[in-house]
């Protein structure tokens, strides 16, 4: 059973009087048949929980610093009418007992825990995002990772792998900037996707008729998944495995770019839509640096001299970790240049860095 939480915070300019300010709301708690308790704070202002009917729980906190807190949980098949005017009688109160000491008033939605279906999910820059995401069309766990496909009323179809989101049936902005924002003639040209499993890149690359379009994704279920649910984004491309202009390798990458290496073959364009450059700033600890600097390696080992690289970066707030991805393009194997754009991808909520690489 699912939980409503709401807050209700007040900034003073100054300390509020705990007994002046719990005795003006007392009276507001014993109206709802509320039972308080009181707990020790060890001189840290004032806290009490409040206990009502149908399993409400209220948390009162006046602090010392000039901060009213009111957390208010209750079931979410309580009753929303009366659940908010126990809130608006708690806010009308403390308003007029702080008039001229209030220097803002604070008061969110509910987040709503343990529901049946997420909504919430995290920015990569760790800010908390709520989606309107009313069901789980598609859940499969297999041997690399949780797939979700969630339905947002907003951006379509959400594609999610171990809890971060990927793409959006909305989300053509994303597969345009990987794909150089039409500046790219792909056509009569060798094009080699690595990752991509949803179809977004695969779809708008065969519509230029390319010679050949080699995709490789590991995993499966994420086809399954994205062919069935994903089809704004992927039409029928993903339908069969192979067509007039593109196979899908469902296999793992590093073994057949270690073989295209052996093999001298090149490509005109390498799209790596495998991963976002990871969070972390020590690439000497991180496995996923690690992935990461052998697919730029042997991805430039297989790109034509006169070829171009794609891949996405990360948030375009992780100024460090964007710094140490470019620091990781200066000790490849081949000296490479680069140039790098930024986008709103819609889903995200944030704006996204792209980056092409280059030969010198």
């Amino acid at each position: 059973m699912a939980l409503r939480h709401y807050t209700l915070d007040f900034n003073l300019s100054s300390a509020a009087d705990s007994a002046s300010t719990v005795s003006a709301l007392l009276s507001v708690f014993h109206e709802q048949e509320m039972r308080e308790t009181v707990h020790d704070t060890n001189g840290h202002g004032y806290l009490a929980t409040f206990i009502g009917k149908n399993g409400r729980l209220v948390i009162l906190r006046v602090r010392t610093h000039g901060l009213i807190t009111i957390d208010l949980q209750c079931y979410e098949e309580d009753n929303i009418a009366q659940l908010d005017n126990l809130l608006n009688a708690l806010e009308k109160k403390l308003t007029l007992l702080l008039k001229g000491n209030i220097t803002r008033i604070k008061r969110l939605p509910a987040l709503v825990r343990g529901a049946k279906v997420d909504r919430y999910w995290p920015t990569a820059d760790g800010r908390l995002i709520e989606y309107d995401i009313d069901k789980v069309v598609y859940e499969e766990d297999s041997a690399y990772q949780n797939i979700k496909i969630l339905r947002s009323q907003q951006y379509g179809n959400i594609l999610v792998l171990n809890g971060d989101v990927n793409l959006a049936e909305s989300d053509l902005p994303y597969t345009e900037a990987i794909m150089g924002h039409g500046k790219e003639d792909y056509a009569g040209k060798e094009i080699l996707i690595l990752g991509g499993g949803d179809g977004g890149i695969l779809a708008q690359a065969v519509k230029q008729k390319p010679k050949m379009i080699t995709i490789v994704y590991i995993d499966q279920k994420v086809i399954d998944g994205c062919k069935k649910h994903m089809r704004k984004t992927c039409g029928d491309i993903l339908d069969n495995l192979k067509g007039d202009c593109y196979q899908i390798l469902v296999e793992d990458c590093v073994p057949v770019l270690k073989k295209y290496v052996q093999e001298g073959r090149t490509f005109d364009y390498v799209i790596n839509d495998l991963t976002a450059i990871p969070i972390s700033t020590e690439p000497e600890e991180d496995s996923t640096w690690e992935f990461l600097r052998l697919i730029l390696d042997l991805s430039i080992k297989v790109l034509h001299p006169s070829g171009k690289y794609f891949t996405q970066g990360n948030s375009v707030n992780l100024t460090e970790a964007l710094s140490t991805y470019e620091e990781q393009l200066g000790k490849l194997s081949c000296p490479v240049d680069f140039s790098k754009e930024v986008v709103c991808v819609p889903s995200y909520l944030e704006q996204w860095v792209f980056y092409t690489v280059w030969k010198k």
